[in-house]
This record gives C-alpha cells, structure tokens and sequence, in this order.
C-alpha cells in the first residue's frame, strides 16, 4: 500500500474522539464530508489500522436497493472484527431498523469503530433510513463503546444529516475534509517548494492523483508521461468527478465549463454558457450560481477587498485539478486518446504558463492569510486577505491585507504576485505603487507593501520600500 502522508490534524482529531469513547464507554458520531477523491476512504482506513481496536467498514452502492445495501451490509458485518460468532449474523434483514438491532448485538464490550462509507447513497434509496439512523444512534448504539463514523461526498446532504430540521441533528460532530495542503504535496511528492506548489495546481492535492506521481518528478516531466495514457489519474479522476455530479450538458454544466474556460464575471459566463438564442437570463443563472458555490462547492467567488463596496464578484473553479482539467486537460485527454501524446503534452507546454499565474493567487491568499494568523507578517492586525480590482480591472491588485472583509474598515498592506521566470524588479515595484494608490483605504506612508515572487527580486533592485518579500519556501512553511 502507497505510504499514508499528511492528515495529521484529521488523525488526531479522530483519535481524541476513540479516546472520549474509551473514557466514557458510551459512544461518539462524526460525520466527515470532502468531495470525490479527497481521501477520505483512505484516512479513516488508516484511522482504524493504527486505532487498532475491532471495526466494521461498510460501503454503499449506488442505485442498490434497499435489500441489497442491508445484505452487503451484514455480509461485510460477518467478515468483521466485531463478530466473534459469524454464523450469528443472519444474511438478511426486514429493514434497517433490524440491521441496526443486528449490528447492536455484536458490539463487543471495548471500544470499537463502525463505518458507514458513501452514506448519502443510503439516503437515496431509503426516505426513512435517516430516521431509522437516529432511532438506532439513540436507543441501541450512543450508550456502547462505538465510534460511528459518517462519510460522504454529496456535501450537501452530508450537511442536512446534521442540519436542526433533521433526524441526526445535535448527535455528531463535523469534520470537513479538504485537499491535501501544499506541504503535505511537497511531503508527498519529494519535491523542493517551488515544484511542489506546480504539483500542488496539477493535483488539487487529491490523493488519488499525488499516489501516481513518482517522487521528486518535476510537474512537467509528470504530465509528459501521463499524456501517454488516457485513463491516467490526471484525466480520469476530474473526468469522473465532471460525470458524477454533472452528467447532463445542461445549464450547470455549462456554467461549470464557462468559468473552467476562464470567465470570471457573471456577464461573461452568462454569455458564454448561453445558446443561439443569447446569453444565459439572470433570472436562471444566478441560482445556479448559487447552488454551484453554496450545495455543490464546486466553485468560489472572490469579491473585491477595501475599504468600500465593489464588484464586480470573480468566479472560479474551487478544484485546482478540476479547473486545470476544463481549461487544459480535457483538450489533451482527446489527443492521447487519438493516439497523440506529443500533441497533447504541447498543448500543456503552451497553456500551462498562463494558467498556472492566474491558478496559484487563490493558493497564495489563503498562504498569506495562515501566516498572518501565526503573527508571521509585519502587520500584527490582518485578518483578511484578497486581492482588489475595479470594474475595467485596470488596475488589478493581487494581494491585499486588511482587518476584515470584503469591506474593511483598514487596509495594511497592497501586494503582487509575480510567478514567472523573470524576478520581481523596479518596473514591477512601480506599477505596485501606482495601483495601490487606486485602492478605496490606501493611505501613502503608512500602508504598507508585500511581494511574492517565484524567481525572487532582481538583486540591483532597492526593495527598502517592501516590507514583506516572499517566495515559495515562504508560501509552503505557512502550511507547516
């Protein structure tokens, strides 16, 4: 099995949790949501062969019935380490209500962990299977020494299992699982910093892409191979996501691709998710939008960050891997499946640059706004961090630092990101300065300024007048 990297947080917080269980024989629930692919299978495995202690692992099948789920379901319960009598265990069961008794039974006295996996299938093919959760959580299973362990990708439904108005509510805690940071990618790949963030665009830091990348490969040399196979984990796991929770060509998905193609505002994705008859109607795409970035999470939306109001708000594919699939990887997906990787990797060269620019600023925010909390930077009192940008977008700011957002009441620092071959240098500098001088809270001599350069600074360059110079050694420690 590939090494287990990272997760370090999500282990020890699930432990604490076994820990409650084994201090109060008496049971504890957490439902744990993340998209498709993120690991969340693979870290509560790994959960439960350190916890070494008895547990039962099940996993749903969508578009089973409700007989076949129950009868998966007691088959994987005989084969587990909670039974010690599996011919006790019958083959079938009326109901979940007399699966959840069944599993009751075979309990033992110590801790023990029990896993529902792709819970929200259930949910899906029974109406009550919520309810019969709850009755079974309270009456049969919170009073023994069992950790419950919820997972799911729909994080919308994983959020109405523990929403007020439904039957779970008040009876697990909530763990959301993201990517895999930036450090843990360069732990997982070998790669010095500056590589490490290219794989971490590449992967969207989803293990199931990461397990395939040779240690200490450079991005490049990676997609080079990769082109020679089609249903490599590049194209397959983004192409299956896209399938998955988008299957039909309708709105949403062609909203989806319209902003994967690189339109950021809601005029340009209206007009390019339109049809012969014009663009997309407000009235239909802003829901969509909405329910993109609020039930699906499937995009984020940046707004500008000063001192006044501003649009307009910028949209753009959460998922680094998912992004770059729509924008680049689908185009040389085709290629190599008509038998031309070289096509397909040069269509990669010749995107990459410009992609990878505007990709990594949403990954060096976030990078900033961590060392800011960590009291990392000069100014003690950010806590906010975005970029701002007017109407025309001229002028368009990378980085901004304020006391909260979008409006803040102070801005501390105005910033760039230049991630190129060439360094930071004086003509860099001054196009800063006077862009900064356009942003609403902007005050000379006392706001300050902050670079964050891939290649570094220009060594003639006098960069007194910057009081923070970052590279990428700098954006990965944030994570560390």
């Amino acid at each position: 099995m590939t090494a287990f990297v990272g997760r370090t947080a999500e282990l020890a917080a699930l432990e604490s949790r076994l820990q409650r269980v084994s201090e109060t024989n008496s049971g504890v629930a957490v439902a744990i949501r993340g998209r498709r692919q993120v690991g969340k299978s693979r870290l509560v495995q790994e959960f439960c062969d350190r916890a070494s202690v008895p547990y039962l692992y099940f996993t749903a099948t969508k578009g089973a019935s409700q007989t076949e789920s129950l009868s998966t379901f007691l088959f994987d319960l005989r084969e587990s380490s909670l039974v010690t009598d599996p011919a006790a265990v019958p083959e079938s069961a009326a109901n979940w209500i007399d699966g959840f008794r069944i599993l009751a039974r075979e309990i033992p006295d110590r801790p023990s962990v029990i896993v529902f996996d792709e819970l929200p299938w259930l949910s899906e093919q029974d109406s009550l299977f919520d309810g019969a959760l709850q009755t079974a959580w309270d009456r049969l299973l919170s009073t023994r020494p069992v950790l419950l362990l919820l997972l799911g990708s729909d994080l919308h439904m994983m959020e109405r299992l523990t929403a007020y108005d439904r039957p779970f509510f008040g009876r697990a805690d909530n763990l959301p699982l993201g990517p895999l940071n930036p450090a843990e990618v360069a732990a997982a790949t070998g790669l010095a910093p500056v590589d490490a963030l290219d794989a971490h665009l590449i992967t969207g830091g989803l293990p199931g892409i990461l397990r395939s990348w040779p240690s200490r490969t450079p991005a490049m040399d990676f997609l080079r191979q990769e082109c020679a196979d089609p249903a490599a984990s590049v194209f397959s796991i983004p192409e299956s996501t896209l399938l998955a929770e988008f299957p039909a060509p309708d709105h949403s998905r062609r909203v989806l691709e319209a902003i994967g193609g690189g339109d950021r505002t809601h005029a340009t994705i209206a007009a390019s998710a339109g049809s012969r008859e014009g663009a997309v109607p407000s009235g239909t795409l802003s829901p969509i939008l909405k329910r993109l970035t609020e039930d699906k999470r499937v995009i984020a939306v940046d707004s500008p960050l000063s001192t006044q109001p501003g649009k307009p708000p910028l949209y753009r594919i959460a998922d680094t891997n998912l992004r770059m699939y729509l924008a680049i990887l689908r185009s040389a997906q085709d290629l190599s499946r008509r038998g031309r990787p070289d096509m397909a990797f040069r269509t990669i060269e010749r995107r990459w640059p410009s992609f990878r620019g505007r990709a990594i600023e949403p990954i060096i925010r976030d990078a900033v706004y961590l060392a800011a909390l960590d009291g990392r930077l000069p100014w003690l009192d950010v806590e906010a961090v975005g970029g701002w940008w007017n109407r025309r977008f001229d002028p368009e700011l990378d980085l901004i630092g304020a006391d909260h957002g979008p409006i803040a009441k102070k801005v501390f620092f105005t910033g760039s990101i230049k991630w190129l071959a060439t360094p930071f240098d004086n003509h860099d500098a001054v196009a800063l300065a006077r862009a900064s001088a356009q942003v609403p809270g902007f005050e000379p001599g006392v706001t300050g300024s902050m670079v964050v350069s891939r290649s570094g600074i220009t060594p003639s360059w006098d960069s007194s007048s910057i009081q923070a110079i970052w590279d990428a050694t700098d954006v990965i420690d944030s994570w560390r």
